[in-house]
């Protein structure tokens, strides 16, 4: 069966208006058109909707059963033009830990505010887990704390993060200025491997220490900074993640003998991926955020 949606419109705009002149002229269409589209409508139901009474249309008890449901699909049409009107609709988001349990929350609350209508579906994870579900199309936008190295991918550099390296406020190492030597020597709590943070880690820092020893590798930063806050080892973490605690001081950050360590953090789309208006927006906003 091959009804069309201008079929249905021509048939209840007829109904509504009482005659094919009326419903042309509401449609803007000719009325042959709107005759000929009620006539390819009855030829496909195979039966007619209207008694012709002369030059006159009568809707008959076909037509009467036809009409509440022509009504009902083409308000449901309507409501998917409106869905979209003003790049509406829903974005799905997939971030790497400390963008979405440590950024996104405020950035998308003032999103929210400014665009109530859009709705954002998000997913926290590692940036190993975001890279694949961009790869197979399950989220429209990853943001991840370290490069992609993946060719089906457009990475963009998008906010500036500081890395710090932080212990609890007795541990030996506090308060002092630090050698290599020392880093090397401590024991430390590190992100688990996929995690872009633990990348950026080995590549800014634990690349430089003659040896390291790793301790315990977690997949959450809030176990890493309660590991820490009883003296487990030290860590490399966002400045992000552990702002609260550094004010209130249950954690400090180590003076270290190296310049600050900054990483950059990146929205990262599949490259065949199609830029809707909602997309495209949102994009814009996260370049305006920080």
């Amino acid at each position: 069966m091959h009804i069309t949606l201008r079929q249905l419109e021509v048939f209840t705009e007829v109904v509504k208006s009482g005659s094919t002149v009326h419903a042309s002229a509401k449609l803007s269409l000719s009325q042959s058109a709107v005759s000929a589209a009620l006539t390819e409508l009855e030829n496909q139901l195979a039966l007619h909707v209207f008694d012709r009474v002369g030059k006159r249309l009568a809707i008959n008890e076909h037509g009467r059963l036809l009409y509440p449901k022509a009504i009902a699909l083409l308000e449901q049409v309507m409501d998917i033009e409106q869905l979209f009107l003003g790049g509406n609709g829903a974005l799905r988001l997939f971030a790497s830990s400390t963008i979405g349990n440590y950024i996104l929350p405020e950035m998308i609350a003032g999103y929210r505010r400014d665009f109530p209508h859009t709705s954002l579906e998000l997913q926290v994870g590692n940036s190993l887990d975001v890279v694949n579900a961009l790869i197979d199309f399950r989220v429209d936008l990853g943001l991840i704390e370290g490069p992609s190295h993946q060719p089906e991918l457009i990475t963009q550099p998008w906010l500036q993060d500081e890395l710090v390296v932080f212990a609890a406020p007795d541990n030996p190492l506090a308060g002092r200025r630090l050698a290599l030597e020392h880093l090397a020597d401590a024991p430390w709590i590190l992100r688990e491997q996929g995690s872009g943070t633990r990348e950026i880690v080995d590549y800014l820092l634990l690349a430089r220490l003659p040896h390291f020893t790793p301790v315990m590798e977690l997949g959450n930063s809030e176990a890493i900074k309660h590991a820490v806050r009883h003296g487990l080892g030290i860590s490399c973490l966002s400045r992000r993640v552990v702002a609260e605690a550094l004010t209130l001081g249950t954690l400090v950050t180590l003076d270290l003998p190296l310049p600050p360590l900054m990483r950059t953090l990146y929205l990262v789309r599949h490259r065949q991926k199609h830029l809707s208006q909602a997309l495209t927006r949102f994009q814009d906003y996260c370049r305006t955020y920080g």
